[in-house]
């Protein structure tokens, strides 16, 4: 078998790389697969897919997140929390550490690009220790299979990929072994300690996010379609699990992407090549196209159970964590553009999953409430889904998506208001969540019944049907809509209790409103 290893005129020298290992430049799925049975990174199930385990680390380690403090970037990054600052002279020393540990290594080299519009893409290399991180970075962004071309590949980024390799915090200045570092002077990103691939996912979504809407671009946490023609396009912001992925897949209409979208004057594009569904508890039946990938050759399954002897897969298993992903090419997506772009929205449709039972399951927005529900980025934790958690949590993430956000949210909410009044586009709340109660108590919306409610969305069911005011948080509720039931459009009248449901509803908004106060 001939493997391909580095080019004659391809070097990692100029990163200080001077390899002792081998050197695997830009290797497809079939080879990376070979690679990554051989080392021992994962096992290939029954149906074709590799399933890998990343635990301890099964999610992103946000507190672990670190933009390096320089002048190019210091008075316009949103500081604090989520953007943690990092000294350069730490950063020296981080880096240094990373290419003498990286030398030593067999290396996997990708090169591809994030965003499918060619005026705003940023070339991008990822140089990994593991086959697993660059067949995820080949699905995830686009790769570049023209060997033409790929000897001309330049990088304007580069992504360096340690995941055995830990950092000492007293020298380094981390908070942990575990380090997730972004340099955009250097346009160099920095990830060791954690094996999860979303951090090599989301560290290139935050660099999207810092320059693109200093190119007056909007850069969005959502998905996105279009029906009959190219602009008819609906976006769908939300939080994880609150349905972006699953709502966005539908047979009638042609997917965009599942997760990060830029919004220029030229209509919608894809960030990425690939998607990152949750792969927990799938169902053929409820998300069939989901359900396929999980199936195919080319898909990276992370911390699915899977039997060691059958290599059968166990979608329902929560045992490693709740967590699991499927990432796989948009081609196995039936109905996905593989162009990645589009025009202009005609609808917008926030998503959140209450787990108060009190938000309507569908409402239109005004204007002035599109912003504050843009800025909220709410949706609620449930009992079980993180230690500590024995009743619903809100949650507030700015722009549904605050982790990711590198420039303050009023950034992003100022450029996304200019473009719904420049293309007049409706906005739509739609509660994924529960309903008769909070959880434990109501049950959660049924899937089918989301789906015909953004169906009526599209389809301009709604344009003309009577709403009514909500009371207590303003939005106008419709009264009827095709395929639903009309009592359960109105929250308080499935609630057994309407004194209960005054009182967690009041209480809610008054979330709301102190979030609101604090990042506007």
């Amino acid at each position: 078998m001939k493997t391909i290893l580095m080019e004659k005129n391809k070097s990692l020298e100029n990163l200080g790389i001077k390899s002792s290992g081998k050197i695997y430049w830009n290797l497809l799925a079939p080879a990376l697969y070979e690679e990554a049975i051989r080392r021992n990174e994962g096992l290939t199930s029954k149906y074709g897919s590799i399933v890998v385990n990343t635990a301890p680390f099964t999610g992103r380690s946000p507190k672990d997140k670190f933009i390096v403090k320089e002048s190019s970037c210091d008075d316009k990054v949103w500081w604090g929390k989520i953007n943690q600052p990092l000294d350069e002279g730490k950063f020296s020393l981080l880096k240094k550490l990373v290419i003498e540990h990286l030398q030593k290594k067999d290396l996997f080299v990708k090169d591809c690009y994030v965003g499918a519009d060619e005026h705003y893409r940023i070339n991008l290399r990822v140089v990994s220790e593991r086959a697993v991180g660059a067949l995820f970075a080949g699905t995830m962004f686009i790769p570049e299979n023209n060997p033409n071309k790929l000897k001309k590949f330049a990088p304007e980024f580069t992504l360096l990929h340690a995941p055995s390799l830990n950092a000492d915090p007293k020298i380094h200045g981390t908070n942990s072994d575990t380090f997730i570092v972004l340099n955009f002077k250097e346009k160099i990103i920095l990830i060791g300690g954690t094996s999860y691939a979303g951090e090599i996912k989301k560290s290139m979504f935050s660099v999207m996010n810092y320059l693109l809407p200093q190119k007056g671009v909007m850069s969005m946490h959502a998905s996105a379609n279009y029906g009959k023609d190219k602009n008819d396009v609906a976006i769908f912001f939300g939080l994880s699990g609150t349905g972006k992925t699953t709502l966005s897949a539908d047979p009638e209409r042609s997917l965009i992407g599942d997760d990060e979208h830029g919004w220029s004057d030229n209509g919608i594009f894809n960030f990425e090549g690939g998607c990152y569904a949750k792969a927990i508890k799938l169902k053929k039946e409820t998300e069939p196209e989901i359900f396929e990938a999980t199936q195919r050759f080319g898909t990276m399954l992370e911390n699915v159970v899977i039997d060691q002897e059958s290599r059968e897969l166990d979608l329902d298993s929560d045992s490693i964590t709740e967590n699991t992903r499927a990432s796989y090419p948009v081609s196995f997506v039936p109905n996905m553009t593989l162009e990645g772009t589009a025009g202009h929205p005609k609808n917008i449709i926030m998503l959140t999953c209450d787990a108060f039972g009190v938000l309507p399951p569908i409402s239109k927005l005004t204007f002035d409430q599109a912003m504050y529900h843009f800025i909220c980025g709410y949706t609620a934790k449930v009992a079980g889904t993180e230690r500590g958690i024995t009743e619903p949590q809100a949650t507030f993430s700015p722009c549904f998506g605050g982790p990711f956000m590198a420039l303050p949210p009023s950034v992003y909410a100022k450029l996304l208001g200019e473009k719904i009044k420049k293309h007049n586009v409706d906005v739509w709340l739609i509660n994924t969540g529960w309903s008769g109660g909070p959880y434990g108590i109501g049950n959660r919306m049924k899937l089918p019944l989301t789906r015909a409610m953004v169906k009526a969305v599209l389809n301009s069911s709604l344009k003309n049907i009577e709403t009514k005011k909500d009371p207590i948080f303003g939005v106008q509720i419709p009264v009827s809509c095709p395929e639903v039931p009309k009592e359960i459009l109105q929250p308080k009248n499935t609630w057994k209790d309407p004194i209960a449901y005054d009182k967690k509803a009041m209480e809610l908004q008054e979330m709301f409103e102190k979030n609101f106060k604090e990042h506007s």
